[in-house]
């Protein structure tokens, strides 16, 4: 009787330790043990308000949603320098360990290649997530400016806002003059694309060079119905079928060289509103990142809401893309890297 007892008790603690070993911290997901409870930044390099702010707080409320642990999200802004400050700061002082995300401009993983001194960072190197759409860009001017098409632009000077001398639509504004024969004035000390389109509302500026067409939509829904502002020219990877009027640069642009010069310079519109982590995260923590940033930004909801906020973000690229357009550009010939760095560096 003794020894059945004995047995019964030994056989029952053999089902208890097998029982708590399937409940052991061996099963455990790392990447939700990392996570949970704890807050991730999302810095932007933009200031407030803009396409690219609006976006990417509508992310911090979905991507939680598909990252293990469930952190929560937060927006800090650290616009400057067209991105180069946001992008220098994740590159070098950001923590390395998944808990900073950048939402960059698609400037600035091109910056390095052009020539920017201030870009100190090697674009390669970061863990690219991939973006939620690709961007057409467009000469946007006032309404009450006498300049109707691209052709007036080419003989009345214009006064066009930029956030900095090596920012996206500086760089396109120079292009433009040099390509086109437009007369653009570029002022730029404006934190963001918001600023400036504000100062065009004030009458301190004509327009702006570069906007997205998507942000000008989800920023400014009335500006177009109401034909507050005139879209001269557009650029981009193709020609926007919503724009069928507004000449696509490729088709003003005769000149071979300058039109080898235009498919180079529009990489980064390819990109269309990147997100990276830093070098050196972990890469179990990077391939989960890229996971829940590809769910969210194809997730049903995601998609029914930037639609209504007309983000145009319904266009997604994966890391792996992004990472595959950077690493071709750097690839491009000398002779359109020198001239594209002599169009970045005029200032």
């Amino acid at each position: 009787m003794v020894r059945s007892f004995r047995q019964a008790l030994t056989c029952s603690s053999v089902f208890t330790v097998a029982a708590l070993c399937a409940l052991s911290p061996a099963h455990a997901d790392p990447i939700e043990d990392f996570y949970k409870g704890k807050t991730v930044s999302l810095i932007v390099s933009s200031s407030t308000g803009g396409g690219y702010d609006t976006l990417a707080r509508l992310l911090t409320r979905f991507l939680p949603r598909h990252l293990p642990g469930q952190p929560n999200i937060v927006v800090r802004n650290m616009p400057g320098a067209g991105g180069i400050v946001a992008t220098n700061h994740l590159y070098t002082l950001a923590p390395k360990d998944g808990t900073v995300i950048g939402a960059v401009q698609n400037n600035t993983p091109f910056e390095p290649l052009f020539g920017t001194k201030e870009a100190q960072y090697d674009p390669t190197k970061f863990n690219w997530l991939g973006s939620p759409s690709i961007e057409t860009s467009i000469l946007t001017i006032w309404h009450t400016s006498p300049v109707n098409t691209i052709q007036d632009a080419m003989k009345t000077e214009l006064k066009m806002g930029s956030s900095g001398a090596n920012s996206t639509p500086s760089f396109y504004g120079r292009l433009l003059n040099e390509t086109l024969g437009t007369k653009l004035k570029l002022i730029v000390g404006y934190p963001g694309q918001n600023d400036a389109l504000l100062a065009m509302e004030r009458g301190e500026l004509d327009g702006y060079p570069s906007v997205f067409y998507n942000s000008l939509v989800s920023t400014r829904p009335s500006w177009l119905p109401e034909k507050k502002v005139k879209l001269l020219v557009q650029y981009g990877a193709e020609k926007l079928p919503q724009l069928p009027d507004v000449p696509f640069i490729l088709d003003l642009v005769k000149n071979e060289e300058d039109r080898q010069l235009w498919r180079a310079a529009v990489g980064p519109i390819a990109t269309g509103r990147p997100y990276l982590l830093p070098p050196g995260v972990p890469a179990d923590r990077v391939a989960a990142m890229r996971k829940a940033f590809w769910d969210a930004i194809n997730d049903k909801e995601f998609l029914v809401e930037q639609a209504k906020a007309s983000l145009g973000a319904d266009t997604p690229r994966t890391g792996e893309q992004i990472q595959d357009i950077i690493v071709q550009s750097y690839r491009s010939p000398p002779a359109v890297v020198e001239r594209l760095k002599k169009l970045q560096q005029s200032q």
